[in-house]
């Protein structure tokens, strides 16, 4: 049993470093509430000033017993969610009565049922298990205190639900750099190949003026087996930098003086309707994007005007050589990333609502 927080955060398949936690808990922090954490990976890469307690990263099984055992493992009068397998464990722990009192937060930051066309190994029985376990959670999500979704498409129906998308906090981010003298671009975030890691990698064999920097967590044995390959490669590898998943603040250390971020995502079910960070956070930090033509993506690059939109990896090559060859045709997309950035609040409205709210179900359970 740990200290008495007001708050915590539990999750069986994040890692303490992951960019959405580290938000919420510094704005539950900010507005003076002791947060928790209970996560995968390093401690050390949790969100700083809370309590963080992390465990290795399991199989399946391993898992399920790890989301069972993690809400008896703080005495926190509120936690909150991050997965649809914690979600149903933790409303079932109060169900059967040892967390009865316990105020509960489900954050629902994707289609869990629509991301599994995203992951290969959700075929035949692992898949039916994964989609019982999406039915499940969104099931519990439903039935939490505070439902917080990403996307206005998320579980409309929950009766006690508000939005929390994913903009940019800008505390996590540096401001704009100039560009470097050498092009170079970025990816951060989750590292597999329906994320666009072999669009990328095809892109900068073709570009060879450009290096790559990725940053993240390399989620599948594809992935890992094709980033061994470009570090064999004497061109790539010396081009393409790997450099794991770390905490917000040091990942987008790593964006000042790059030319663009790559947001390559490939048109599945679960991304088509999605708005992801990194746009946002691309742009706060002052790059040009070079995305994949999802339809709000588009629309708020259309809207923004700093960046291009490619269908495939050799019309990202094509791109890349082009700017290489004619720099200055970035200015003007990263001056309406600069202008967009310093029309955007510190915190977002939505975060501090979320916050907020979650402050006011902790008041509810100490009270």
């Amino acid at each position: 049993m740990s200290g008495r927080a007001d708050v915590a955060v539990l999750t069986s398949g994040h890692d303490a470093a992951d960019a959405r936690l580290h938000r919420e808990t510094a704005a539950l922090q900010r507005r003076g509430l002791a947060v928790e954490v209970l996560a995968l990976g390093a401690s050390s890469d949790g969100p700083a000033g809370a309590t963080v307690r992390t465990w290795k990263r399991g199989n399946p099984v391993q898992r399920a017993v790890h989301a069972a055992s993690l809400p008896w493992r703080t005495r926190a009068g509120t936690v909150i969610t991050l997965d649809p397998d914690m979600a149903f464990m933790t409303v079932l722990h109060r169900l059967l009565g040892p967390g009865r009192g316990r105020r509960i937060v489900a954050d629902v930051h994707e289609d869990y049922a629509a991301l599994l066309g995203d992951r290969a190994w959700a075929r035949g029985i692992a898949g039916l298990l994964g989609r019982a376990w999406a039915r499940l959670g969104s099931w519990a999500a439903a039935r939490a205190d505070l439902t917080v979704v990403a996307d206005k498409h998320l579980l409309p129906a929950a009766p006690r639900r508000i939005v929390l998308s994913n903009n940019a906090d800008l505390s996590f981010l540096p401001a704009p750099a100039d560009p470097e003298p050498q092009p170079r671009a970025i990816y951060i975030g989750d590292i597999r190949s329906s994320r666009g890691l072999d669009a990328m990698i095809e892109a900068m064999r073709a570009a060879p003026s450009w290096t790559l920097d990725l940053v993240g967590r390399v989620s599948t044995a594809a992935a890992r087996e094709l980033l061994e390959r470009v570090e064999a490669d004497h061109d790539l590898g010396g081009r393409v930098r790997v450099h794991g998943q770390l905490p917000p603040r040091q990942a987008w250390q790593l964006a000042q003086g790059a030319w663009a971020g790559l947001l390559l995502l490939e048109d599945t079910p679960a991304f088509r309707e999605a708005v992801p960070s990194k746009l946002y956070e691309y742009t706060a930090v002052g790059l040009a994007v070079v995305a994949t033509p999802l339809p709000r993506v588009v629309e708020l690059l259309q809207t923004w005007g700093n960046g291009v939109v490619c269908a495939s990896a050799a019309e990202v090559a094509e791109q890349l050589r082009s700017w290489a060859s004619s720099p200055t045709d970035l200015t003007s997309l990263h001056e309406a990333a600069r202008s967009w950035r310093a029309g955007t609040p510190d915190e977002p409205t939505e975060l501090a609502a979320f916050a907020s709210a979650v402050k006011a179900l902790s008041v509810k359970t100490s009270s």
